[in-house]
């Protein structure tokens, strides 16, 4: 059988023309025309936030230039050893970092003498972290208990904030983002899903189950009155009262959940008030839970703590006097 014949391929000029690589200058026009959408997101918005603060602190209230040299970033250093905590000096160091990488100048802190200089700061006037007090249950309840008579929209509404926020051990910004729609109603309880969270950054989806409470305290009970007084059924749920009971369709601020509870705690005659936070709620679950018998595991799930250190620093402080060994030594041999 004879081979079938194929026509020969036909040649052109296009054929001969090569395409030359992309040189380093292409590759700048075409990265500076893209969508810078994806590197924006690569910063969580509270960071974002918190850097343009940090460079309008150096820029507008210090009076920096920017660029800035190292030896702006050192002036800038030693005018506020003395005023700002060496933590808050190191974040403006890192905004001033971010600042110029993206705007493709030289980095003038990557100068060992700036790291030095925050070391010396900190060695120098470092202090220990303020740290909120726990809300503990009984803590809660009074609050909970005052707030039940009181028989208004806002009552109403931080009644199921708190409670909430203590038996979900929700940092401040998770707990005012949800929305019902986050709502999973369950006979045993509520699952709420977290879209964004600190230790999510890229969005995988946590979870936060709370079950139904006792005469005292019971979230799910608080959040359904709330929202049935409030008409809420989509959207956000902790959302803005004005003076006149008009409820807005916007949630409250992150600083308001700490103004809120240090307000009732206040109210409710608890000494140490002005030590509280929304952070206090995380640490009083930790506490409680772990006094409780609590196992590691299931208190890390509940608050969704990544690191064990963090949650063995809440336990520790609560134990302090409890496993003591001088109380050990005093109430043995004396």
């Amino acid at each position: 059988m004879l081979a079938r014949q194929y026509p020969k391929r036909r040649t052109t000029a296009l054929s001969t023309v090569r395409i030359a690589p992309l040189q380093p200058s292409d590759l700048a026009i075409i990265s500076e025309a893209m969508d810078n959408r994806y590197i924006i997101a690569a910063t969580s918005d509270n960071t974002r936030k918190a850097y343009q603060a940090d460079i309008r602190h150096y820029e507008i209230t210090w009076g920096g230039s920017l660029p800035a040299s190292t030896e702006d970033v050192l002036k800038y250093l030693h005018a506020f050893a003395d005023i700002l905590n060496p933590n808050t000096l190191a974040r403006r160091l890192i905004a001033l970092k971010q600042w110029h990488c993206l705007q493709k100048f030289v980095d003038p802190t990557v100068s060992p003498v700036i790291a030095k200089t925050l070391r010396g700061i900190r060695r120098t006037r470092g202090k220990p972290k303020e740290k909120a007090a726990p809300l503990l249950p009984e803590h809660l309840i009074k609050i909970v208990e005052y707030l039940a008579t009181q028989n208004t929209l806002s009552s109403y509404r931080d009644s199921a904030l708190l409670q909430l926020g203590f038996l979900g051990a929700f940092r401040r910004s998770e707990l005012i983002a949800i929305c019902m729609e986050d709502i999973n109603w369950q006979p045993e309880g509520i699952e709420i899903q977290l879209k964004n969270s600190k230790t999510d950054q890229l969005n995988v989806g946590q979870y936060c189950v709370i079950p139904y409470g006792n005469e005292q305290l019971c979230a799910i009970r608080a959040l359904k009155a709330w929202c049935e007084k409030a008409n809420i059924e989509s959207g956000t749920i902790f959302r803005r009262i004005r003076k006149s009971n008009q409820i807005c369709e916007d949630a409250i601020t992150p600083e308001s959940v700490n103004i809120i509870l240090k307000n009732h705690a206040k109210a409710v005659g608890i000494e140490n008030y002005n030590d509280f936070s929304s952070h206090s709620m995380r640490r009083g679950l930790a506490t409680t839970a772990s006094r409780g018998g609590v196992s590691l595991p299931a208190i890390m799930r509940q608050g969704r703590w990544k690191q064990v250190s963090t949650v063995m620093e809440y336990i520790e402080a609560a134990q302090r006097f409890e496993e003591n060994s001088a109380k050990q030594v005093l109430h043995k041999n004396l």
